[in-house]
């Protein structure tokens, strides 16, 4: 997380706001405390020159209307002694002047040059004009100091005879203005530095809680749950770090349930057989676990964030909006030439309550061998339908024609009865070998073991197929004198040995030769049996196993085959433990090879 800077912490915002608004009501208390301190004093001092001026203008009203004889002093020296005992530090100069504006007087001891003189003052002339009383301030040119003038007209029986002339020093006012200021600047000054701790240490109690919770929150983003923040009051910042600590701790649960919920979801995905992707909204691979990337064999790099269609190869037939409308699963055909590998897709919707859609989950499922068994069950039908019909149809066109009146033809009757005989043992052998592959196929069978000599065994059956089917083909023997035994169901192995001897008698051309091997190898007995037929094609060798399996469909079925025989042997050998298989060069023969498990003089006392 970003650091804050120093003058963008909240700390220093709740002090700068404190101190503002400190600063803002002093400046506000200052200035109307300072007005108002102001506009008292000029009024009081006004006033007390007002007065003092009231019982001067009445002196100087009697004086200049009294009637005077010789021996009394004149009009000008009254009124001087009557100015001369008003001088003070508020009253500068005090003047009389007469309604001509002729100086009459002045207190002014220094500037009596100016009695007689008339007076320019407009002052003066606007209280003797007016008849009224007029002030103002104005600057001494000398001294700079501010004078408050003050015209009072002199009024005797309505008519006015004159005015007082007052200029007063209130110079002094503003003065004591200034030291007020001077000390309120002080005390502000005191005060915003007591108010600046204050400020500070009030911020801390407010900071303080926040700084620990945003260190905690910066701790929970890391994923650490364990650190508490510390509550320092009950008010609303401690019910604030209280709730904190409750949701940490909620978190931390919160967390641990997902968490487990998450390993348990992992290890589903991790260990299931099937598939399974997870889109976004928009159709993106967003989660895809390791079976879905075996059976589609792509890295997880070249699934996550593309496409679900395009991870799939599907794009070319259906679109994200196709998939979510889906119902049905559909199959992915992934074969390649060396094998089928078919894949079934079922696909689910993730949405809101609302409706809304989140994703899409895809589940895969290797539905190769479904399809396989599926497809090999329609194959083992048509197979069975064909093998009954072929032999049905023979036996109905001749009891057909036997029903016609052929049966009265001594000539033709019996050799029709012949082939209806022969194509009614073929479907016997059929069913039988149907028969036999079922209880096969469910294990519903026993084998009754015995321990025999297997070169014994081998030779007996040689014997007698070399007595009564070696009429155009030579058997060739390549067996050992030394004694094998193992352990076998005679009745079933030989029923194998029989079908792969009459498979080789069947291919072999005349002339050719039919030839029996048993080699031993770490306790297995490995026999072979090869002729000089036709051979099969590489690329069917793997199949003639297979039930109902021919290369040569038409000359097999010729030869009276059903197709089962070797699916038969394979089953018997399998049910003995043991491994059958063929190799073949086409036009050179082929030779089938099947393996037995030898019994050691430890295994029993047989001998």
């Amino acid at each position: 997380m970003q650091k804050v800077g120093y003058f963008k912490s909240i700390h220093v915002k709740i002090v700068l706001i404190y101190v503002l608004l400190i600063v803002i009501a002093m400046q506000i208390i200052g200035l109307y405390f300072v007005r108002e301190l102001e506009i008292t004093l000029r009024e009081n001092f006004q006033d007390s020159i007002s007065d003092r001026v009231s019982l001067i203008e009445y002196s100087a009203r009697e004086e200049m209307i009294k009637v005077r004889s010789e021996e009394d002093q004149t009009k000008e020296q009254s009124l001087y002694s009557i100015l001369s005992g008003l001088n003070s530090i508020d009253i500068k100069e005090v003047r009389v002047i007469d309604a001509r504006y002729q100086i009459l007087a002045t207190s002014d001891s220094n500037n009596q040059s100016i009695v007689g003189q008339r007076s320019m003052d407009d002052l003066v002339r606007k209280s003797i004009t007016a008849e009224a009383t007029f002030n103002n301030i104005s600057v001494d040119r000398e001294t700079t100091n501010r004078i408050w003038n003050l015209a009072t007209p002199i009024i005797y029986k309505g008519e006015v005879i004159g005015t007082l002339y007052v200029e007063s020093n209130i110079e002094n006012v503003f003065g004591q203005m200034n030291e007020i200021n001077r000390i309120l600047a002080g005390g502000t000054a005191v005060a915003l530095v007591i108010t600046v701790i204050l400020g500070i240490l009030i911020a801390q109690t407010i900071t303080r809680p926040i700084s620990d919770m945003r260190r905690q929150a910066q701790a929970m983003a890391k994923g650490n749950f364990s650190r508490k923040v510390r509550v320092y009051g009950n008010d609303e910042i401690g019910q604030l770090a209280i709730a904190f600590n409750h949701l940490t701790n909620r978190l931390q649960e919160a967390q641990s349930t997902t968490e487990a919920e998450r390993r348990k979801l992992a290890s589903v995905l991790t260990n299931m057989t099937d598939g399974v992707i997870a889109t976004d909204r928009k159709g993106r691979v967003i989660l895809i676990n390791d079976p879905a990337l075996r059976l589609l064999r792509i890295p997880r790099e070249m699934a996550l964030n593309r496409p679900i269609i395009s991870v799939l190869g599907i794009d070319p037939v259906y679109s994200f909006e196709d998939l979510i409308h889906l119902k049905e699963a559909i199959n992915l055909d992934l074969s390649s030439k060396e094998r089928p590998f078919i894949l079934r897709a079922n696909f689910s919707v993730i949405q809101k309550e609302t409706g809304f859609v989140n994703g899409l989950i895809a589940v895969l499922h290797d539905n190769t061998e479904h399809e396989k068994v599926d497809m090999e069950r329609r194959e083992f039908v048509a197979n069975v339908s064909h093998e009954l019909r072929t032999p049905l149809t023979t036996m109905s066109s001749y009891l057909e024609a036997l029903a016609d009146g052929a049966w009265q033809d001594e000539e033709i009757a019996p050799s029709f009865l012949q082939v209806t005989q022969t194509e009614t043992q073929r479907m016997i052998r059929l069913v039988n070998d149907l028969l036999q592959l079922s209880k096969m196929d469910s294990r519903d069978y026993d084998l009754n073991r015995e321990i025999v000599n297997f070169n014994q065994f081998f030779n007996r059956i040689i014997d007698r197929f070399e007595l009564s089917k070696s009429d155009h083909v030579s058997f060739v023997r390549m067996l050992s004198d030394n004694a094998y035994y193992v352990d076998i169901d005679t009745d079933k192995l030989t029923q194998v040995i029989d079908n792969i001897i009459s498979n080789a008698i069947k291919y072999s051309p005349d002339g050719g030769n039919i030839r029996f091997g048993v080699v031993v190898s770490d306790s297995i007995l490995k026999v072979m049996i090869s002729d000089d037929g036709m051979g099969i094609p590489s690329e069917n060798v793997d199949r003639v196993f297979d039930r109902f399996y021919r290369v040569d469909r038409a000359r097999a079925r010729s030869m009276g085959g059903t197709g089962l025989g070797l699916a038969i042997a394979r089953e018997m050998i399998e049910a003995h433990g043991g491994k059958i298989w063929a190799e073949s060069d086409e036009g050179k023969g082929t030779t089938i090879f099947f393996t037995l498990d030898i019994l050691t003089e430890e295994e029993g006392e047989w001998d």
